[in-house]
């Protein structure tokens, strides 16, 4: 695990933080359809279990590729919304390789619970109990790093910053360059 030097921004609000999980989660839905949608029709798919590992595949390459661009380029649109900014141990954005080790981390989020949920056959209502019970308790442990970063971000050794000089909401905001 690398120390982060102290910067001069502070670490965004763990509210701040999974608000702008969701807004993510939102975005990435349209982006799942969408992208869903073109494959089966690339690939002829008649039925919902037909290319399903393919279809598993292409989607965690084209949202590595979307958030690796993203972060290396400093954020996301929820995070230029909720003034968050990603950046490395220089205060820079991430290189590409830190991005895409933050990015396989990142699936501690959900691939514990959804694992133990097909272990045991676990019915739709206790997955989700159990996929939002472990993402309360994942976001829970910030508060033990000294910087109350999530671990994942910690261990990829990134950091988020609360950048209120960063311009949000479609780019208007404080900070924007004429």
């Amino acid at each position: 695990m690398t120390l982060l030097p102290p910067s001069p921004l502070t670490t965004p609000t763990l509210r701040r933080r999974l608000a702008c999980w969701l807004y993510e989660g939102v975005l990435l839905f349209g982006v799942v359809f969408v992208a869903s949608l073109l494959f089966s029709v690339v690939t002829q798919t008649r039925h919902g279990l037909q290319n399903r590992p393919e279809l598993q595949a292409f989607l965690f390459l084209l949202l590595g590729l979307y958030f690796i661009w993203c972060w290396t380029h400093s954020h996301t649109l929820p995070m230029r919304t909720w003034h968050i900014r990603i950046q490395g141990p220089d205060g820079r954005p991430p290189s590409p390789g830190r991005a895409l080790r933050r990015y396989l981390l990142s699936w501690i989020w959900l691939l514990p619970p959804l694992a133990l949920g097909s272990l045991l056959a676990l019915p739709g209502s206790q997955l989700l109990a159990l996929t939002l019970g472990w993402v309360g308790c994942w976001a829970a442990l910030s508060y033990l790093h000294p910087k109350r970063q999530f671990w994942h971000d910690a261990w990829a050794g990134t950091e988020l910053v609360f950048d209120p000089s960063q311009p949000g909401k479609a780019g208007r905001g404080r900070g924007r360059k004429p």
